[in-house]
């Protein structure tokens, strides 16, 4: 017998025609306006604008919609992810390995009446992240360009700022220095005293599950920007949260096949390699690897996954007249992305024999 699935949630969006207009003619502005949102019953103040990089330049736009009570979500068209399901398959397998990530639900939006398609909504990283999930937090910053690599650059002889590739979210100007004087130390330390300092300031095992997560989805982008840092206030250590992963399971960002061996085992940045540099937590990663290996990235464990998400969207993406991509490629994407983690479960076997 067939389930019958309940319709996508519908958040209906009232806007001044005029000001929707304005974003849309200046859409590499982040210009805000002001909007009224509907969700069921409910009907919230908030700001909105047009969000996203490259994305910017697409037909259908993705927003980010400041409601007043202090929730932050992006809308996000995922126009490029032939699947839809990408960053929330992405962040599904990282809160199952343990690491913190946005939580993701598909809807429809309406424009003062108008459809505007199917979109993924995604849970902002933000102070009200951190506080739904108990997490004390005292600083976050996104690294949004992929100037944020964790490297020390020098410009004509005098330090330069350390931090171009990041935008302050949380914490103030403090943050910025604790980040500033962190990423110096990591370029002017090694051996013992290097070690030393990454113990006290680094969360290393969730540094570590980040960093398999982000190497086994194939997130290309994920290592020198499309991350948030953050600082644990207990400890005062530095975590990290995955952030825009729709350029994973097997297509970039533009959403083009990118093969299964794009990414290294050994990820990027100078962080990655300090980290991987010290022999005690290189084994540990390891030995990661090939427990995540085991469970949960396989075909089965993340098959299930993807069949619920596809019978959630399914119907609505049917319907769905402003994506680029045909139903018929839609159906083929979950074939795709098996195929993906078979062969990316082979090359990660095969360079964790290699890597000693």
């Amino acid at each position: 017998m067939t389930s019958t699935r309940l319709p996508l949630p519908i958040r209906h969006i009232t806007a001044p025609p005029s000001q929707w207009a304005l974003i849309h003619r200046s859409a590499s502005e982040s210009i805000r306006i002001p909007v009224i949102i509907t969700s069921g019953r409910r009907s919230y103040h908030a700001s909105l604008m047009i969000r996203g990089g490259h994305t910017r330049s697409c037909p259908k736009k993705s927003y980010e919609l400041r409601i007043k009570d202090g929730h932050t979500f992006h809308w996000n068209a995922e126009y490029e992810d032939p699947s839809m399901i990408r960053n929330a398959l992405s962040f599904h397998f990282f809160n199952q390995i343990g690491v913190p990530a946005p939580k993701t639900r598909h809807c429809q939006l309406a424009v003062n009446g108008q459809p505007l398609g199917v979109y993924l909504e995604i849970e902002a990283v933000s102070p009200t992240f951190f506080a739904s999930r108990h997490i004390p937090c005292r600083a976050i910053l996104y690294a949004v360009t992929d100037q944020a690599d964790f490297s020390y650059r020098a410009s004509r002889g005098r330090a330069r700022s350390h931090l171009p590739g990041y935008e302050l979210v949380a914490g103030g100007p403090a943050a910025v220095r604790r980040l500033d004087h962190f990423i110096r130390s990591i370029n002017r330390l090694q051996g013992p005293t290097l070690h030393n300092m990454l113990r006290k300031k680094l969360d290393i095992g969730n540094y570590l599950t980040w960093l398999a997560g982000a190497v086994l989805t194939g997130n290309y982008d994920g290592f020198e920007q499309n991350y948030a840092l953050y600082e644990e206030a207990r400890s005062g250590k530095y975590r990290i949260v995955p952030w825009d992963y729709e350029g994973t399971w097997g297509r970039n960002c533009f959403g083009k096949p990118c093969g299964s061996g794009l990414v290294s085992i050994r990820g990027y940045n100078k962080l990655t390699r300090k980290v991987l540099s010290i022999p005690a937590y290189r084994a540990a990663y390891r030995k990661l690897l090939r427990r995540l290996l085991r469970h949960p990235f396989n075909t089965v464990a993340i098959s299930s996954v993807i069949e619920r998400m596809y019978r959630t969207i399914r119907p609505s993406v049917r319907l769905d007249r402003t994506r680029p991509f045909s139903y018929h490629e839609f159906e083929k994407e979950p074939s795709f992305i098996r195929q993906y983690i078979r062969e990316r479960r082979r090359i990660i076997l095969y360079e964790l024999k290699r890597w000693l």
